[in-house]
C-alpha cells in the first residue's frame, strides 16, 4: 500500500525521479492540512533509506528506516519552534501508524503555551557541526524546518548563510503554510514546490479509510443524525477542507455538537455555563470553533453561505435574523484580537467567559452594534 495519500503521489514521482533530488534546498508550500509535513519526513525518510523501493519509498524495515521512525537518525536534524517540538515528538509518523494525534495532558498543554512560538537563531547556529561536518558513515544529511515562516529575522538570515554556500551532501527541506513570511532571498534559493490539495470527494475517502475504529459518533449516534460519510464531510468542512486537520476531530463530534447547542440557542445561553463546560479543552481550539461559527453567521447574512457548518443552515437562518451584521463583524474583529492571546499562559475559565458574555452581547444585536473592547 503506497504511504501517500493519492493527491501527493503525482508530486512524489515527479520529485523522486531516479531516487535523488536535484536540489539542494527544497521548499513545500501550501495550506495547513493538506499533508505537507508527513511528505517531508517521507521524503527524509526515503532518501536516508538502505533499501528504497521501485518508487524510491522507504522499505520501512532497514537500520536507517528504524532509526528514522524512533527519532534517533544522525543523518537527520528536526527544527521547529519549542512548543510545535513537544507535540511533534510524540506524533506516530510513520505510514503503518494512526494519523490521529492525541489531545496532551492539561499540564503539557501549560508548557506547550509557555514554551517558544518561532525558531530561533539559536536553534540555526546549532546545526553548524550537522552539517559542516562528516556524516555518520559518510552519508547524505537532511534538515527538515517547520514550519519555515516560524524563523525569526536572526534564524533565517543565519539559514541564508548556509543555503548560499550549501554544504555537502546536505539537503534542507522547509515546510511553510505561509510561504510569504519567509524571506524571498531563501526562497529565491530553493526549488519551490506547491503542494496539491484535495478535492472534496477525495478528501471524503482518505478520511473514510482512515476513519478510527471507535468514534464520539459511534458512542452518540443521535449527535446530528449523519451516517459517517456525512460526518466527514462535517469535519473536514469544519477544519477548512485539510483532511489532516478533520481527522483528528472525528473524537470532539459530541464536544462539538454540545457547543453548538450552546451558541445556537440565544434564549437559554449561558455564557457561564458554556465557559465551564469548556475551559478543559484548548483554548485556542474553541476560539476557532466560535470564529468560524461566526463566519457562517456573517456568511448567510451577506451570501446566504455556509461554510464550516454545512449541516446546520437551519439554525443558522433564523440566528442571522435576531442579530446585526455589523455586530457580526465587529465580534468576529474582536475574536481575532484574542485568538493570539489564547496561546499564552491565562487564566482559562476567566479568558472564556469574557468571550462568551460578548457573544451573548451579540445574540441582542438585532437594532444595535454593542461596541466589543479590543
Amino acid at each position: 500500500m503506497n504511504p501517500l495519500p493519492v493527491w501527493q503521489q503525482r508530486i512524489w514521482e515527479k520529485l523522486m525521479r531516479g531516487g535523488v533530488v536535484r536540489s539542494h534546498a527544497l521548499l513545500l508550500k501550501g495550506r495547513p492540512g493538506i499533508g505537507k509535513y508527513r511528505f517531508a519526513r517521507m521524503l527524509a525518510k526515503s532518501l536516508l533509506c538502505v533499501n528504497p523501493d521501485a518508487r524510491h519509498t522507504a522499505c520501512g524495515r532497514c537500520t536507517g528506516c528504524n532509526w528514522f521512525a524512533q527519532h534517533t537518525h544522525p543523518n537527520f536534524a528536526l527544527i521547529a519552534p519549542d512548543a510545535l517540538m513537544l507535540s511533534l515528538s510524540s506524533r506516530a509518523l510513520d505510514a503503518n501508524h494512526s494519523t490521529k494525534v492525541p489531545d496532551p495532558p492539561a499540564g503539557e498543554r501549560q508548557t506547550k503555551q509557555r514554551a517558544g512560538q518561532q525558531i530561533t537563531i539559536g536553534q540555526i547556529r546549532g546545526l553548524n557541526d550537522f552539517v559542516y561536518l562528516t556524516g555518520h558513515q559518510a552519508g547524505f544529511k537532511i534538515v527538515l524546518i517547520y514550519p519555515a515562516e516560524t524563523m525569526n529575522t536572526a534564524a533565517a538570515n543565519a539559514l541564508l548563510k548556509k543555503l548560499e554556500e550549501p554544504p555537502e551532501c546536505t539537503l534542507f527541506i522547509l515546510v511553510a503554510h505561509q510561504p510569504q513570511r519567509v524571506l524571498p532571498t531563501i526562497r529565491s534559493r530553493c526549488l519551490q514546490i506547491v503542494m496539491p490539495a484535495p478535492d472534496i470527494e477525495t478528501a471524503i475517502q482518505w478520511m473514510l479509510q482512515h476513519w478510527p475504529q471507535q468514534t464520539d459518533a459511534e458512542k452518540y449516534p443521535d449527535s446530528l443524525q449523519l451516517d459517517k460519510r456525512q460526518y466527514a464531510h462535517m469535519l473536514l468542512a469544519l477544519s477548512g477542507y485539510s483532511p489532516f486537520l478533520a481527522l483528528p476531530l472525528v473524537d470532539t463530534i459530541e464536544r462539538h455538537r454540545q457547543f453548538i447547542d450552546a451558541v445556537s440557542t440565544y434564549a437559554s445561553f449561558d455564557p457561564l455555563a458554556l465557559a465551564e463546560a469548556m475551559q478543559q479543552q484548548e483554548l485556542t481550539v474553541t476560539i476557532d470553533w466560535l470564529q468560524k461559527w461566526c463566519y457562517d453567521l456573517a456568511g448567510f447574512h451577506v451570501a446566504r453561505r455556509v461554510r464550516y457548518h454545512p449541516y446546520l443552515e437551519a439554525r443558522i437562518q433564523p440566528l442571522c435574523q435576531q442579530i446585526n451584521l455589523q455586530a457580526c463583524l465587529a465580534y468576529l474583529h474582536f475574536l481575532n484580537t484574542r485568538q493570539p492571546l489564547s496561546r499564552h499562559p491565562v487564566n482559562v475559565r476567566l479568558f472564556l467567559e469574557e468571550i462568551f458574555i460578548q457573544y451573548g452581547r451579540l445574540l441582542a444585536s438585532e437594532s444595535a452594534v454593542p461596541e466589543f473592547d479590543v
